[in-house]
């Protein structure tokens, strides 16, 4: 047991507190890391906000990078001064998804007020499965992949959700296919990925759609053929006359109820749209199902990209090496760990990227 600065969250929608926390050795299977790098994903602030739930005090944060410090027994593949990447995606790896290759839907469930982390006796909440707003963490072997030492820590950290989030569920989750048409509503960090990921699958066309002008602009940077604005009264209607009909595949990267009522409104026949943003968990949304199964339409969940970590991660890191995907110009700011409150907030304008917390 050893004792680590957190940023914990002691109540829903107030301010992140840097705190000592007890961290526990690792058990059989686990692993020690030293954090370097993690960023904020709206997933972190719905936590915080109270939308998805969970107990408090809470530490969240789970798109990170860092060292191998220490391991426990029955780890392998990985050395304790390993490069990586720290995700969310806890996989037991004997139950059927697991077995199915489908690791990110694993079906055995982890108690995060049972894990490694405590203050004064009493369980602090490990969110999702991670805990990275933290100097250390203490995770499943399953939720790391070994990168190279010379990959910039900011850069990786982005890899662990936002990225593969963002490709996976064009390349892989939609099965988009070389001439079809995508429309990715959201640039954002995951929506710009989705957009490179429509790229490297081969997409005709990928319109971005986003409320905000100067992130359409940097949509077309990352790739995007056509931007249509969201505050149009029907951007469907515009995006159906870009395409000459509507879109093979509509990606949802944004966490809001209202967008996915208008979703369907985008589609061809025979199109999916691909569920990606999460809202919070008393939103609901609804759609015609006459119309849906009349045109053979459907909805298609994602998370995390459906992604395998030890097989994509390496492809990822590839693909931008020979500068076939822009991982660098997705962060938008930089900050130390006791600025992630400022992080967080300038995360909630819809402006940023990508924000990072550098803790070293």
């Amino acid at each position: 047991m050893q004792t680590v600065k957190a940023a914990v969250c002691v109540e829903h929608g107030k301010p992140l507190v840097i705190q000592d926390i007890q961290l526990a050795d690792p058990k059989m299977g686990e692993v020690e890391v030293e954090i370097d790098a993690v960023a904020i994903c709206h997933s972190d602030i719905s936590f915080q906000e109270g939308g998805f739930g969970g107990p408090v005090p809470a530490v969240f944060g789970h798109e990170a990078a860092g060292r191998i410090t220490k391991l426990g027994e029955g780890v392998q593949g990985l050395e304790v001064g390993d490069h990586v990447c720290v995700t969310l995606i806890r996989a037991c790896g004997h139950c059927t998804s697991c077995g199915s290759g489908q690791p990110t839907i694993c079906e055995t469930p982890y108690d995060g007020t049972r894990g490694p982390l405590s203050q004064d006796g009493q369980p602090v909440f490990q969110a999702m499965a991670s805990g990275a707003f933290a100097e250390k963490v203490v995770v499943d072997q399953s939720q790391l992949c070994r990168i190279p030492a010379d990959l910039p820590k900011d850069v990786a950290s982005l890899i662990s959700c936002g990225v593969i989030t963002g490709v996976g569920a064009a390349a892989l989750a939609a099965d988009i296919r070389v001439g079809q048409d995508v429309v990715v509503i959201g640039a954002g960090g995951v929506g710009l990925n989705a957009i490179q990921g429509a790229v490297i699958a081969g997409a005709r066309r990928v319109v971005a759609v986003d409320m905000l002008d100067e992130k359409l602009e940097v949509a077309k940077e990352f790739g995007a053929t056509d931007v249509v604005s969201a505050r149009e009264q029907k951007p469907w209607k515009l995006v159906k006359e870009i395409l000459g009909r509507g879109a093979d595949a509509v990606l949802v990267t944004v966490g809001v109820d209202a967008v996915y009522n208008q979703a369907p409104l985008y589609l061809a026949a025979g199109g999916n749209v691909v569920m990606v943003g999460m809202p919070h968990g008393d939103k609901t949304s609804s759609y015609s199902p006459l119309i849906m199964a009349n045109q053979g339409q459907g909805f298609v969940g994602s998370k995390m990209g459906d992604v395998v970590i030890k097989r994509d991660i390496p492809w990822i890191i590839d693909l931008y090496k020979q500068g076939r995907l822009k991982l660098d110009e997705l962060i938008s700011g930089r900050y130390r760990f006791d600025q992630i409150n400022d992080a967080i907030e300038n995360t909630k304008t819809g402006a940023a990227r990508r924000n990072v917390i550098v803790m070293r």
